[in-house]
């Protein structure tokens, strides 16, 4: 009876874990970013003004390497083989300004922050992120996503932006409607089902 009841117990567990599921075009949001993350050696003025002088050269390297590229796993290609330049670019960058910090840049999963963009929200969660740290990383950061670019796009061309880069509507609908994933009862069989024989639940 003990071992019957542990195996429903097992059971019902397992099944409630997969009832509940992010509603659909969610998990796109966490898996087609690419988000980028300078964090500044301090909180001191200066140490902040370097932060943004990093950041925009890095924006002026990958922007041109990146313009027209449509394929998420390309972008990432890209980006990564670009790892020792950007490196390269935020030193020189430092040392333009009189400062000669370590840098130090990878590409990596992080998690992020609920963050808001001219309106758009993008939901807490892990992404994949160009990480770029300077000196001891003590300060405070600046993010913003990096494919598809929406780092320096204003706010009318981020839905082209989005869907040029294979998004569809509804997946973009979830970062221009909500600050967290949404939830709701979807039962796993009947998600299977639908998918095969095309009838909604």
């Amino acid at each position: 009876m003990k071992r019957l009841l542990i195996s429903a117990l097992s059971v019902m567990t397992a099944f409630v874990s997969l009832s509940f599921l992010p509603v659909r075009g969610e998990e796109a949001v966490y898996r087609d970013l690419i988000r980028f993350h300078v964090v500044a050696a301090s909180d001191g003025e200066e140490d902040q003004r370097l932060k943004l002088l990093v950041r925009d050269k890095t924006l002026q390297l990958l922007e041109e390497r990146l313009e027209g590229v449509k394929d998420r796993k390309k972008a990432e290609e890209i980006i990564s083989s670009a790892i020792p330049e950007i490196e390269d670019a935020a030193r020189d960058a430092l040392l333009a300004a009189g400062a000669d910090s370590p840098v130090e840049a990878t590409l990596t999963r992080e998690e992020y922050p609920t963050r808001y963009y001219d309106g758009f929200v993008l939901p807490k969660g892990e992404y994949t992120s160009l990480r770029v740290v300077l000196g001891d990383g003590a300060g405070h950061n600046w993010w913003c996503v990096l494919f598809p670019s929406f780092c320096t796009a204003a706010a009318s061309r981020a839905e082209d932006d989005y869907l040029a880069a294979g998004f569809s509507d509804e997946q973009f609908n979830v970062i221009r409607r909500d600050a967290a994933p949404k939830y709701k009862v979807r039962f796993k069989i009947l998600e299977v089902l639908s998918d095969i024989f095309g009838f909604s639940y």
